[in-house]
């Protein structure tokens, strides 16, 4: 099992931007583009900051798929 971040899904519930979450975020916009595609996370002190600014729990964030249910063309994989 993998955990599989829900950045982009959540935030487009939102209808904020990439650069919006980015400036909230405090880093640059190609990072969370980095994020959403699973190239890079997020490190362990930015997530409550992240979970905060898309209004879900920390666990809502995350969920958990087989490795074989994971579209892996997406993260360049």
């Amino acid at each position: 099992m993998d955990n599989v971040m829900l950045i982009k899904e959540k935030r487009e519930a939102l209808g904020i931007t990439q650069g919006d979450l980015a400036t909230r975020m405090g880093v640059v916009r190609s990072t969370v583009t980095k994020w959403e595609k699973g190239s890079s996370y997020p490190s362990a002190r930015q997530i409550p900051l992240l979970s905060e600014v898309l209004g879900v729990p920390i666990g809502d964030l995350f969920v958990s798929q087989p490795r074989d249910c994971i579209d892996t063309t997406e993260m360049g994989v």
